[in-house]
């Protein structure tokens, strides 16, 4: 299957994972959301066979800060993913790579979304922090994305000597 990765991570660590550079200055997620380029102009190919990426750059941190008198600014992503349908219809899947926070980049990945992948690691304080994603996903279900759909909890880390792993 044909996959693209969205890194929607100011971090970028999706984006280095695959080999490209986060400090690229054109392309990347956050000159599409600005709309300085377009989708065909930011995806990158990987050395990985039928795998492509749109990188994250550190300018994507101030986003939020950007946009904030910006009513429709949750939406910017799916438009862009709506506008750019027929071109994105090569992919089989999209994957969007989130922040660890519950942002304005994470809403946007919620709202263009159709499905969401929680990984979590087998840890105390992730059990927290799952709790609040869950109360967010179900305001955006109600206000802007009814669509939306749990597939799953990955849980990662686990480590079978930890008995509080095994509890989680």
């Amino acid at each position: 299957q044909k996959n693209l990765i969205i890194d929607l991570d100011p971090q970028g660590n999706a984006t280095t994972g695959l080999g490209k550079s986060n400090n690229d200055e054109n392309k990347n997620i956050y000159n599409l959301l600005i709309k300085k380029q377009n989708l065909e102009e930011v995806i990158q190919k990987t050395k990985v066979e039928n795998l492509d990426v749109v990188g994250s750059n550190v300018n994507l941190s101030g986003l939020e800060v950007e946009t904030a008198n910006d009513a429709d600014r949750a939406f910017f992503l799916k438009k862009i993913l709506e506008k750019e349908n027929f071109f994105l219809s090569k992919y089989d899947n999209i994957f969007i790579d989130c922040p660890p926070s519950l942002s304005l980049l994470t809403i946007m990945a919620l709202v263009a979304s159709d499905e969401l992948l929680v990984p979590l690691q087998t840890e105390f304080f992730a059990l927290e922090g799952i709790t609040q994603l869950v109360k967010t996903i179900d305001r955006i279900k109600i206000n802007l994305n009814p669509e939306l759909k749990v597939r799953g909890i990955l849980l990662t880390m686990f480590d079978k000597r930890n008995k509080l792993s095994s509890q989680v």
